[in-house]
């Protein structure tokens, strides 16, 4: 393959083809096509898609974070990202600084069991061990009363003296460990914040039974999916903020002991891709099978991760209702 193929390929996948997505439909499409996305261009840059990109439907001249508010697409981008929060077709997670993460709603419960607390049901406490400050756990108590609910009425409860840096530091460690989640956005009010357990109660059930060694390999796997072939640094520079580069290359190295994964000559570099074009490494609902214990880091049960058609969303639960039919508009 020359690079120019590969390049091809990805503009193609990622929407940057002069193909944007424009609806509720052409969203939801693509997320769960690539997997996980980040909304703007990353600085440093990282490789992964972005959605502004798509949305644009091209990759030149990208308003940035720092630019977004500057920029009418990256407003409209915005707006049609927060529809997919509300549909929850998409799970956004504090991953990348001053960039909005989203992850599709079949690839989420890995994500969460990669990072997620394990016991959601119960308030965090202010330790040393556990990460959260004390204002982290007030904050905690009032969403929990009280959301959805703004940052600018949280402060408010919690008392002014509360600096607005203060209050965002322990959302981010709220956030990082996946106990709140952004739901909603409105221009008069901002930002609100909820339970991630209490928004999404399956999809944290579902990530809460998936092993660290399940859940990593499975995300590297969509990954490569997601941007069809990526050197190992390319990996592990993606997954860095999430988790150390010696555990993301156990990860590849157990996938290529199962053959999944396999290398392509690219120019004149060595990548990985998946093996089958044909299947993506996340499976549409949890196998139904023993599960190792989290503390296993060793990723020893990739070779019976069962494959699904792509791209391909959740598969609900003989109990859920099937879901009406969204406005695409």
């Amino acid at each position: 393959m020359q690079e120019q193929q590969l390049q091809d390929l990805r503009r193609e996948k990622w929407h940057l083809n002069g193909h944007p997505i424009r609806t509720l439909d052409d969203a939801r499409q693509f997320i769960d096509s690539v997997g996980f996305c980040l909304l703007y261009p990353q600085r440093p840059p990282v490789l992964a898609p972005t959605f502004v990109g798509a949305f644009v439907g091209d990759d030149e001249k990208l308003p940035t974070a720092q630019t977004a508010f500057a920029d009418p697409r990256a407003r409209e981008a915005k707006n049609l990202m927060v529809r997919l929060l509300r549909d929850k077709t998409a799970y956004e997670a504090n991953v990348f600084a001053e960039n909005n993460f989203l992850v599709s709603a079949s690839v989420f419960p890995y994500f969460y069991g990669l990072v997620g607390d394990r016991n959601p049901k119960q308030a965090p406490k202010a330790t040393t061990r556990s990460g959260y400050s004390p204002l982290a756990v007030d904050s905690f108590q009032l969403i929990n009363k009280h959301g959805p609910i703004p940052k600018h009425r949280l402060r408010e409860m919690l008392g002014k003296e509360i600096t607005e840096a203060a209050l965002d530091r322990s959302l981010d460690e709220l956030w990082a460990k996946l106990r709140i989640t952004r739901v909603d956005y409105k221009q008069d009010e901002g930002v609100f914040w909820d339970i991630l357990f209490r928004w999404a109660p399956d999809a944290v059930k579902e990530g809460m039974h998936v092993s660290f060694a399940e859940s990593l390999t499975a995300l590297v796997s969509k990954y490569l999916d997601g941007v069809l072939a990526a050197t190992q640094d390319e990996i592990e520079n993606f997954f860095s903020p999430l988790i150390g580069r010696a555990r993301v290359r156990e990860a590849v190295n157990a996938l290529q002991a199962a053959r999944e994964l396999s290398f392509v000559h690219v120019g004149g570099r060595v990548l990985l891709q998946v093996s089958s074009l044909q299947a993506a490494q996340v499976p549409a609902s949890l196998p139904e099978r023993a599960r190792p214990s989290e503390k296993d880091a060793t990723p020893r049960n990739v070779r019976n991760m069962p494959l699904v058609r792509r791209p391909g969303r959740r598969t609900p639960a003989k109990s859920e209702k099937p879901r009406a039919k969204s406005d695409s508009q």
